[in-house]
């Protein structure tokens, strides 16, 4: 029987960069993206935590290799990207999902030092992984591009400005090259990842969490990482072609929910 679909959603032979990969949402991105048949190119601050994840996903049965990267290096970002591509020949997606979380009141002898981190880590380095990319992702016929920001890129929390500001660029960013690149057929989108159980968040009592997730999402509980990977993956399949510049909330409803 003739299928009646005529677009893709298979990213089978494509290859994927996905940075901080090691742990968290990254490393289930990587994992979901191998099973589902691409190579994944696996970035990360340490060689180990790296390995971990490259042997994982080989021992599962599928393709990837990986790197160190600090996404703050310019040249490193550069290197990588480069590497990346003569060892895979192609790159068709783009997954910026490093991150850091810093806190301070605006009055702290140290905000500087917070604010130049955050948007360092949290914004400039996207722009330097996509400008390395570019170039590969504009002889794909599938490109790629999606952006971790966070609900805090929709709203705010005390204390949290370096963090906060950096997330609300990222969504302004997305929006930005979405315009800027759409008709050469590359995409660009976001994802605002909620409350979710990853590292930074692992310090926080589970008692709280539980209280905090009952109260504010619609759901009623914290996200797992690999929620927030399928997320990203439906913005890279080839029949996502006609979604770009949007900014996705994977919150559990937290962003709805009055009362």
């Amino acid at each position: 029987m003739t299928r009646l679909s005529q677009l893709s959603r298979s990213i089978e032979g494509r290859v994927t960069l996905v940075t901080g990969a090691a742990s968290g949402m990254g490393r289930a991105t990587a994992h979901l993206f191998a099973d589902e048949g691409a190579s994944v190119i696996v970035t990360d601050l340490t060689q180990d935590g790296v390995d971990a994840v490259v042997a994982e996903i080989a021992g599962a049965g599928g393709t990837a290799a990986g790197w160190v990267l600090d996404v703050s290096d310019a040249d490193g970002a550069e290197q990588v990207v480069t590497e990346a591509v003569d060892r895979f020949g192609q790159l068709d997606h783009v997954v910026n999902n490093a991150g850091i979380s810093r806190f301070a009141p605006i009055d702290a002898e140290d905000y500087e030092d917070h604010w130049a981190i955050s948007l360092e880590v949290l914004l400039t380095a996207h722009t330097r992984i996509i400008r390395a990319a570019l170039p590969h992702l504009r002889r794909s016929d599938a490109a790629r591009i999606v952006n971790i920001a966070s609900t805090e890129g929709w709203g705010a929390t005390k204390f949290g400005s370096p963090y906060t500001a950096a997330k609300h660029g990222v969504i302004g960013l997305t929006k930005s090259l979405a315009v800027e690149l759409g008709r050469e057929g590359i995409t660009v989108n976001c994802i605002c990842p909620g409350p979710i159980h990853t590292g930074m968040t692992e310090a926080i009592d589970d008692a709280d969490k539980q209280v905090f997730a009952r109260r504010r999402t619609a759901i009623g509980r914290y996200g797992v990482p690999e929620e927030v990977a399928h997320g990203t993956l439906n913005f890279c399949l080839p029949a996502s072609q006609y979604m770009t510049g949007a900014v996705l909330p994977v919150d559990g409803g937290l962003l709805i929910k009055n009362a």
